[in-house]
């Protein structure tokens, strides 16, 4: 299995896996959003195909999500979809980013996903089976899943607040491509149909940790209810909302 991690020199050039084009303003956006992460610590290790097979993995300590702990690393996605599942390439991801994690001194993985099948979070059950367990849950579905290299470790916990505005409300982060393109069409959408819709873009760790969901790519609440974090087109925001005023 050869790999390609990216970095400050070779980032430009590289396709990101999750983008649709190396050259559009989605791929542009996540690019400078990892540029950033990587001076933070962030790793991006990505089969060297075209596609969707990539882990991105950040120390808890500079991870855009509120949570208790130190010494760990926090993966923010390890995706393998298409042509490239049923290779063992999940597997040999995680195992490269174990090996990597204790060289860099680290005690444990840290990872968000739900026994519920979601779309773009890695497979419960399949984190179950490589070690992981679960340490704290949110919204009754998502569940905060940990692999401490050692006994003894303390676990991670949510430090999760409650939302505080009413009404439609995202947030989000350029951690996704798809959101610059999707976003505004949404925002544009909700303003011609004159439906309220209140954004917060985090641009900061700062800001994100102060977000009410620990997931910061992308969420959005109607009346303090948590509804989704599968980012939306305008036809799935239409049903969405057709849905709550039935």
């Amino acid at each position: 299995m050869e790999t390609i991690t990216l970095t400050l020199d070779n980032i430009e050039k590289e396709h990101i896996c999750c983008a649709m084009s190396a050259k559009d303003n989605q791929a542009t956006s996540k690019k400078e959003w990892l540029k950033e992460r990587i001076q933070e610590g962030l790793v991006f290790t990505k089969l060297n195909e075209r596609g969707k097979c990539f882990i991105e993995y950040i120390p808890i300590e500079k991870a855009w999500i509120h949570l208790t702990g130190k010494d760990y690393m926090y993966i923010n996605c390890l995706w393998v979809s298409g042509k490239f599942q049923g290779h063992g390439y999940a597997k040999e991801l995680l195992k490269k980013c174990i090996l990597d994690s204790q060289a860099k001194g680290k005690k444990g993985l840290v990872i968000l996903s739900s026994p519920k099948k979601k779309s773009f979070l890695m497979d419960y059950d399949f984190l179950i089976k490589q070690g992981f367990y679960s340490v704290d849950k949110w919204n009754e579905e998502y569940e905060l899943l940990f692999y401490p290299f050692e006994d003894g470790q303390p676990a991670p916990k949510f430090m999760i607040e409650d939302v505080k505005e009413d009404g439609l409300v995202l947030y989000y982060t350029h951690q996704c491509p798809f959101n610059i393109k999707y976003v505004q069409e949404i925002k544009e959408y909700c303003i011609k149909q004159n439906i309220p819709l209140t954004i917060h873009h985090l641009q900061t760790r700062e800001q994100a940790l102060q977000a009410p969901t620990p997931m910061t790519t992308y969420s959005l609440f109607y009346q303090k209810k948590f509804m989704t974090r599968e980012v939306l087109n305008v036809r799935k925001l239409e049903k969405i909302w057709s849905e709550i005023h039935e």
